[in-house]
């Protein structure tokens, strides 16, 4: 049968064939095309990794800004309660001062009231004790029918409150 003949004849040309193109496209995919692959894929690690390494970096110098805008915070905290202390201190003494000056005008006037109430005290003694003279004239009068001078009522009056 000359078919069966031919099929080793064709077929062993399609597998020379098939065996030379395999090979054309082995060649040609490993020198040329996955050179290409691996020249990107390590482009690109690289472009990762350096990225990664500005990304340290800023973080690096995130932490260090981070940490000196603390240390500015606490030196202004600092700042700021000194000066509230000192101006609590101010007020104090402030305060202290208008209370010791009131004080001292309140002691005065108090003195000023005292005197001028001792002041009273005595005239009004004194009145006392005339208007006491007049009430004994009239009353010696009254009573013994006598007329007693004015002084002599007084001196009465001085004399029994001397005593009583």
């Amino acid at each position: 049968m000359p078919q069966i003949s031919q099929i080793a004849a064709t077929y062993a040309s399609q597998i020379f064939w098939l065996l030379i193109t395999f090979g054309i496209l082995y060649f040609g995919i490993g020198k040329v095309m996955v050179p290409k692959v691996i020249a990107t894929v390590d482009a690109r690690e690289g472009q990762i990794a350096a990225d990664l390494a500005a990304a340290e970096q800023a973080r690096v110098a995130a932490d260090q800004v981070e940490a000196a805008w603390r240390l500015r915070m606490d030196e202004a905290r600092a700042a700021a309660l000194a000066e509230t202390s000192a101006a609590k201190a101010q007020a104090a003494k402030a305060a202290e001062s208008q209370i010791r000056s009131a004080d001292a005008e309140l002691a005065e006037r108090l003195a000023h009231h005292d005197l001028a109430v001792g002041n009273a005290k005595a005239q009004a003694m004194l009145n006392l004790q005339s208007v006491a003279a007049d009430v004994a004239q009239e009353l010696v009068a009254k009573v013994a029918g006598l007329t007693v001078s004015i002084d002599a009522a007084a001196d009465a009056v001085r004399r029994s409150n001397a005593h009583g």
